[in-house]
């Protein structure tokens, strides 16, 4: 992947955390050791705790695999909030191809 490929898959990835914080959805980047530890989780993913959504960030996936864990939590768990705020149109692009994935 190219310097230019790179800083753009970081720059989307950038948009999105910043769209999922303002959609209220929770974060977690786990750390290597934390990740390390027994009975960790093993990949990135989203799920549903209660009335929160948490999405939980591994440190070994790389950026383009976050970014897309990102985009379908919010299309699944938040797409009334994304109907209802303006999102620049290559970064609701790739929501919309995330959340066309099958789950």
């Amino acid at each position: 992947m190219s310097e230019a490929g790179g800083a753009e898959e970081r720059a989307l990835l950038e948009a999105l955390l910043e769209l999922a914080s303002r959609a209220q959805l929770e974060i977690r980047l786990l750390s290597n050791a934390s990740a390390r530890a027994e009975l960790a989780p093993t990949g990135s993913a989203a799920c549903r705790v209660g009335q929160k959504v948490w999405v939980v960030l591994a440190p070994d996936d790389p950026p383009r695999h976050h970014a897309q864990v990102v985009a379908e939590a919010l299309a699944r768990f938040r797409s009334e909030f994304l109907e209802a705020h303006f999102v620049a149109p290559a970064v609701r692009e790739f929501i919309d191809r995330a959340g066309q994935r099958p789950a």
